[in-house]
């Protein structure tokens, strides 16, 4: 390679023994961008990325590209095929060879992998103090659609009247099927099903009917309500939140407001980012860092 020429970028599909290099990529890339605007990591360690990553890497609900230069991975990036709408994430470059175009070509990646399997639409939710992303992104034609407060902490109200939430079971499947269509105009069926099975899913009931869902209350999980009033109730169940936290609609602010005053605190901002059928939420919603 003549002097001041750029390395060669090349994709090719993740394979599971890729996912401790890419584990540690992830890890190094969130925390050296956080570090850099004075937030915390995403993941706590090492082990927790390449737990996220290995997770997608394995599951035939992912598809998965990794970036090489000169024979050495450089970063990756995944899309989560589980419904009709597409979620991105997580993008990670290594931090020694960002601002190299690796970024670009890992998400047209998946952008046409999604083109090609017909997806209805694509998502993705961003750090909103990552200036670089959310240019790319827009480039790239996606649209800021929600602006998001990720949040942490235990309520200090562990109930709400009217409303009992417990385990989700195999038989609410169709009442949360509907209740997303009803909401989002698509359902998360496969999510959900996943969760009940590892034990994460929660529903609350008011009047005799579901009247929300959550398949986990994380940063990868989402929640689905007719009202904030559910969603209160499933916040207040909750002994902790996975990951960095929840994430609210900061536009809901009586939502919001509400969580503030129960003691949770805001750990960043974020945006929420579409691309092809996008529906307004008819409802109370959480989404999950992929959509």
């Amino acid at each position: 390679m003549s002097s001041g020429q750029k390395p060669e970028i090349t994709l090719r599909v993740a394979r599971p023994e890729d996912a401790p290099e890419c584990g540690q990529i992830c890890y190094d890339a969130f925390f050296a961008i956080n570090q850099q605007h004075g937030f915390e990591c995403d993941f706590p360690n090492v082990e927790a990325a390449t737990g996220v990553v290995s997770m997608m890497f394995s599951s035939p609900d992912f598809y998965c590209v990794v970036a090489e230069m000169e024979g050495r991975i450089m970063g990756s990036n995944c899309l989560d095929e589980r419904s009709i709408i597409s979620g991105v994430g997580p993008i990670t470059v290594d931090p020694k060879v960002q601002n190299r175009g690796l970024g670009r070509t890992l998400m047209l990646a998946v952008l046409e992998r999604a083109h090609k399997k017909g997806a209805a639409g694509v998502r993705l939710v961003q750090a909103a103090f990552h200036t670089r992303s959310l240019s790319l992104y827009a480039s790239l034609g996606f649209d800021i659609q929600e602006p998001l407060a990720c949040l942490q902490g235990r309520t200090l109200q562990r109930n709400v009247a009217g409303c009992e939430v417990r385990a989700a079971e195999a038989e609410d499947l169709d009442a949360c099927r509907t209740l997303s269509l009803q909401v989002h105009g698509f359902d998360r069926t496969g999510e959900m099903r996943a969760a009940i099975e590892q034990g994460t899913a929660r529903v609350v009931e008011r009047g005799g009917r579901i009247t929300g869902y959550t398949n986990h209350l994380a940063l990868f999980g989402h929640a689905t309500a007719e009202t904030n009033i559910d969603l209160q109730a499933l916040i207040a169940s909750a002994e902790s939140f996975g990951g960095p936290g929840i994430l609210v609609p900061s536009r809901n602010t009586a939502l919001l407001r509400w969580c503030l005053a129960n003691g949770l605190r805001v750990v960043q901002p974020m945006t929420l980012m579409s691309m092809g059928l996008y529906n307004q939420p008819a409802g109370a919603w959480l989404p999950s860092v992929l959509y």
